[in-house]
């Protein structure tokens, strides 16, 4: 796919192959995001495990400390007092087997789906619309409770999920180009914290093999693996 000329010109403003350190390549991350939107920062962190292998996929919840500066749009599958709890939380779309029901016809409207264990059942079927788009709700990352309120509370406070990819990847966003230096330190720093509390213990070998951040239309910088904790310290 052809690139934009402002990707292009961005290129050319810094070595492709150098390996930064986590603030010099969050602050030319910011510098690169020439776009008229307000940008997101994200990271892609590789990690030395084998997806394929049940006890090697990293997966889990994290929260940034500077919040996400998204607005997350949550759909709630509850009945009764949990629905209630969750629309006063903030939720964005509440219900039991009609929003199933929506769902299953093509409604997606939302960015993170939280469930009650006793709709799971339900939920459980809308498995290959959900799943695909990593929606589908799960124990692991806090999106399948009985206390809908916290989760949602949460979820639109700056908690993220995380979940290597087939390859290995983790992709988050750290925020947006418009936070401070700072702040994306601060939730870079938190993530790979995490990332390193989730490691698998039959992970052998180097864990973090390649990191890198980009703006959501900039080329990515690549940050040196070695230097990663350096922002955890700068945050903590």
């Amino acid at each position: 796919m052809a690139k934009s000329k402002k990707y292009s010109d961005a290129t050319k403003r810094f070595d492709r192959d150098h390996l930064h350190s986590p603030t010099e390549a969050l602050d030319l991350a910011k510098s690169l995001a020439s776009m008229k939107f307000d940008e997101s920062i994200d990271l892609v962190v590789r990690l030395g495990v084998d997806p394929r292998k049940a006890d090697q996929i990293v997966r889990g919840t994290v929260a940034l400390p500077a919040g996400t500066g998204k607005d997350v749009r949550i759909a709630v599958f509850a009945t009764g007092e949990a629905a209630t709890a969750a629309t006063e939380a903030g939720a964005d779309i509440v219900g039991g087997e009609e929003l199933v029901a929506q769902v299953e016809g093509g409604m997606l409207d939302f960015d993170l789906a939280i469930s009650t264990p006793e709709l799971m059942p339900q939920v459980g079927k809308l498995g290959r619309v959900l799943g695909p788009r990593g929606l589908m709700p799960n124990p692991k990352t806090g999106t399948v409770t009985t206390d809908t309120a916290k989760a949602v509370s949460e979820f639109k406070g700056g908690t993220v999920e995380y979940r290597t990819d087939r390859y290995g990847n983790v992709h988050v966003s750290l925020g947006k180009a418009s936070f401070d230096t700072g702040a994306l330190q601060e939730n870079f720093g938190a993530l790979i914290a995490e990332l390193n509390r989730a490691k698998p213990a039959s992970a052998k070998g180097r864990y973090m093999t390649k990191v890198s951040v980009s703006s959501t239309m900039g080329p990515g910088i690549k940050i040196d693996p070695n230097r990663v904790d350096e922002a955890s310290k700068a945050s903590a």
